[in-house]
């Protein structure tokens, strides 16, 4: 672990993490007039609102949270998302795709289709519904080889859009975030952050956490060389055995494409074991719709994603 020590105190390389995550938001809320923090009930945006805790109390948040609900997401996961929005007293927006499609703005494919790449379309019309000049996500540069191009101030023009040759040069740390009406910036505090370091971030700091993270008996198939959850909206195919497997999700989502992991880690120590010694990213391994050309990650941040 890397260290330097100022003045008798010794910083952590999870202190310095932290110092430039706050440092992150608050340039947020000093630059940009109407900020959001996009608030899921997952791992890395519960570090979010730690992070905005330290940066902001005792006073309120200079931004609500929001959440863009697929209809399709874990309940423990929405219940925790409620929980801990309630518990902080911060006012916490939901939009729903299953709203887009009643607006006749997202059409499914068909019935079964994943609503996760979706998403996009309802997160831009709440954006102009709300005028958010500025949304703050918990992507992480090491999840996926797209993310990894983002600025931490990322540019999306007037149709939400993302080109990865047309960011903002980001030197000694300083942000730019002047846009044009209609135009907004995407914020990633903890962009530079590792699953590893999430890890050892809740640890460190006693974060709460869904149960769905944490190993449990699950029904299962194996597919494709995933774990398949076994529910209303993936049903087992025809020829599949379904497993009572113990596992784990290292990331959480939409059900329809969201795969946990085989695991016996039920504490946060264990997870941190298990987590310092895989060599797959946690969305190569668990997002079943990042595997295919037709999904990719970039495509789909370039129509407006997360």
């Amino acid at each position: 672990m890397s260290t330097l020590t100022l003045s008798r105190h010794t910083l952590s390389h999870l202190d310095w993490l932290e110092a430039e995550a706050i440092h992150i938001m608050r340039e947020v809320a000093g630059q940009c007039s109407n900020p959001v923090l996009l608030f899921s009930g997952g791992k890395d945006s519960i570090c979010l609102l730690r992070i905005a805790e330290k940066a902001f109390r005792p006073g309120k948040f200079p931004f609500p949270l929001m959440h863009i609900d697929t209809g399709h997401n874990y309940p423990e996961v929405i219940a925790f998302r409620d929980k801990r929005a309630a518990e902080l007293g911060e006012r916490l927006i939901v939009r729903s795709v299953e709203d887009s499609m009643k607006r006749g703005t997202v059409v499914l494919k068909h019935p079964g289709e994943s609503r996760n790449k979706h998403q996009s379309v309802t997160l831009l019309e709440a954006i102009a519904e709300f005028e958010f000049d500025t949304c703050i996500g918990g992507a992480r540069r090491d999840e996926e080889k797209a993310r990894a191009k983002e600025r931490i101030f990322s540019f999306r023009d007037e149709f939400g859009q993302w080109d990865p040759k047309n960011q903002r040069p980001e030197l000694w740390s300083l942000y730019n975030a002047r846009i044009h009406k209609g135009e907004n910036i995407r914020a990633f505090p903890i962009s530079n952050w590792t699953e590893l370091d999430v890890w050892q971030y809740i640890a460190r700091e006693k974060l709460e956490l869904p149960s769905i993270y944490f190993a449990h008996k699950r029904p299962v198939v194996r597919r494709g060389g995933a774990l398949v959850p076994v529910t209303e909206l993936t049903p087992a195919r025809p020829g599949e055995t379904i497993e009572e497997v113990s596992v784990r999700f290292r990331t959480v989502g939409d059900i329809t494409c969201t795969a946990p992991v085989e695991s016996n880690a039920d504490t946060v120590e264990e997870i941190i074991a298990e987590t310092a010694q895989t060599t797959i990213t946690e969305r190569g391994a668990t997002r079943l719709d990042d595997q295919t050309s037709e999904a990719s990650m970039e495509q789909r941040k370039k129509e407006g994603y997360f």
